[in-house]
């Protein structure tokens, strides 16, 4: 089946497999130890299937396993990570059901890439600031002039708050 969409993400990818006014179904694909932002949604509920690999799940602040061919009910509203403990790919088929599905539809609460709305709220006062002012920062797509990938920039950060503090 041919992907209607695929993104790459700092934790692994996700290709959208069906797009309606009712329903969407996603692949998504946790990489080796690696973990989804612990999020919410207020317009969908989603139903997770893994089909390879095992899956933690963390479901309002409850740890579930999920194996190969089990499933997971995400309530509307719900906080919820996937989250990939092992050294091999984990995928799962997300079904979301609800009356919208953008990518705009998440409350963030933690985030190992620094994308939490908590973070980019400090980061937005940061730049207004004009803390950054580092040409080097402005050639490099930042956030608070932090990037945004798998590594992070969290030591840069530090260097700049020690600099400036």
């Amino acid at each position: 089946m041919q992907s209607l969409e695929h993104d790459e993400r700092p934790w692994g990818c996700y290709d959208v497999l069906l797009d309606t006014n009712f329903t969407k179904v996603k692949l998504i694909t946790v990489a080796p130890e690696q973990r989804l932002s612990y999020q919410s949604h207020k317009h969908r509920q989603e139903h997770w299937t893994v089909v390879k690999g095992t899956l933690l799940v963390v479901l309002n602040n409850e740890h579930k396993i999920v194996c190969e061919g089990e499933s997971i009910f995400i309530p509307k509203g719900a906080k919820h990570r996937a989250w990939n403990k092992l050294d091999k790919v984990c995928q799962f088929i997300e079904v979301q059901t609800g009356d919208y599905f953008g990518e705009d539809d998440i409350v963030r609460y933690e985030d190992d890439y620094m994308r939490s709305d908590e973070f980019l709220e400090f980061a937005e006062r940061e730049d207004n600031s004009k803390v950054w002012t580092n040409e080097e920062d402005n050639k490099i797509h930042t956030v608070g002039g932090l990037t945004n990938d798998k590594k992070g920039s969290f030591m840069k950060f530090q260097k700049k708050i020690n600099k400036n503090g």
